[in-house]
């Protein structure tokens, strides 16, 4: 009898859960009524994609003089680079022009001190009651995991910084210090445009437009929030040609076992 009582909650709970996933849950996407972000032919896509080093290269320039001032990258550290191409000597370039609390010294103190190649990024405010009294009351996100928390994923992250309007549409009235952006939820975002042609000086000499800063920055978010895909990748091609030679083995093991009972 208890059993059966069980198995009742479970399956009113299974119920439950099912109306959720299928009817709740979309309507709650729905209801921010964003346009769904444009998808883009990226190098890293597919069994045998590769990161594109020169552009997430030019994404972390962008990262550090346009993104830095309000957004964290609190799961990447400096040594990270290295990984991407850039020397010791440069990753320990760009490590040193932020600074760190670090201590006890000696006396007990508290103490800065210049970035290291093992500290993480440093983040630009101290704490989030910082961060939102710096941005009108709006939380600047961590931008470590960024391509992959979100549902659109990179392609959501080059479609936000390009879909950036100077005017909403008629008919649409923004909130006091929001600006119009299709590809948010509610297509109303505290972030004002944060790219605009030429924002930077690429150190490679490539035209920053604001399509090419955003495709570099994309590229550098996907990097951040794997960092290990190529060598995932090159793993997982490995362990298919092993199980293709095992198969192949035990296929003819099996051949001759058997051939010798007839």
């Amino acid at each position: 009898m208890n059993t059966g009582k069980r198995f009742a909650n479970f399956t009113d709970i299974l119920i439950i859960c099912i109306a959720v996933i299928l009817f709740i849950v979309p309507q709650a996407l729905a209801s921010g009524d964003a346009k769904h972000p444009v998808s883009q032919d990226w190098e890293f896509q597919g069994v045998f994609g590769k990161i594109d080093k020169p552009s997430i290269k030019r994404g972390l320039q962008v990262y550090i003089e346009v993104c830095s001032s309000c957004h964290s990258l609190d799961q990447v550290a400096y040594r990270n680079l290295l990984d991407i191409g850039l020397t010791v000597d440069e990753a320990k370039a760009i490590a040193e022009q932020f600074e760190v609390t670090d201590g006890p010294d000696g006396e007990g103190e508290m103490f800065e001190r210049s970035a290291r190649l093992s500290d993480k990024f440093v983040s630009p405010f101290a704490n989030e009651n910082a961060a939102r009294a710096a941005n009108n009351g709006a939380y600047p996100p961590d931008l470590s995991l960024i391509a992959k928390a979100h549902p659109g994923g990179v392609d959501y992250v080059y479609s936000l910084l390009t879909g950036f309007k100077d005017e909403a549409p008629e008919g649409v009235e923004l909130s006091e210090d929001m600006n119009y952006n299709p590809y948010f939820p509610g297509k109303q975002i505290a972030m004002a445009q944060p790219l605009y042609d030429e924002s930077v000086e690429y150190l490679d000499g490539t035209s920053a437009s604001v399509a090419q800063m955003s495709w570099d920055i994309a590229n550098f978010l996907q990097w951040t929030a794997e960092p290990e895909m190529e060598q995932r990748k090159s793993i997982g091609w490995k362990v298919v040609l092993f199980m293709l030679v095992l198969t192949a083995l035990l296929y003819a093991a099996k051949r001759q076992t058997w051939s010798k009972l007839h």
